[in-house]
């Protein structure tokens, strides 16, 4: 039996992050987008339809928890799991409710947890 292969969708503007989550992912049998900024992500979920969203909290001159509580209260994208990543140390003890995201990783990550992570958030949609 073949199984739809769950969709991520990766946002940071870090090219060797993305590229990096990206293979684990992949290899890891997930459907991968990236993008490098946030200023079309209205359209990428519209085309892409993640199953979930993995987004960097700071992606150039725009803030990740905007665009998570932009998603968080759209129609089309409220129930997307959103994991926050960050380099911020302490952020999701100040932040993470005012963006509802669902679970944040910090970086420097441990690629067992995200992957972990990606397939307990993507296996609940």
């Amino acid at each position: 039996m073949h199984h739809k292969r769950k969709k991520v969708l990766v946002i940071d503007d870090d090219p060797d992050i993305l590229e990096i989550i990206s293979m684990v992912l992949d290899s890891s049998g997930f459907d991968v987008l990236t993008a490098d900024n946030g200023s079309n992500v209205g359209e990428l979920v519209s085309s892409f339809v993640p199953d979930i969203i993995l987004l960097d909290v700071m992606i150039g001159n725009m803030d990740g928890r905007d665009i998570c509580k932009a998603l968080k209260s759209s129609a089309e994208t409220f129930k997307t799991p959103i994991i926050i990543i960050s380099a911020t140390h302490g952020w999701h003890t100040r932040h993470e409710k005012h963006c509802s995201a669902d679970h944040y990783i910090s970086k420097p990550f441990d690629i067992d947890e995200l992957i972990e992570q990606v397939h307990k958030f993507s296996s609940g949609v």
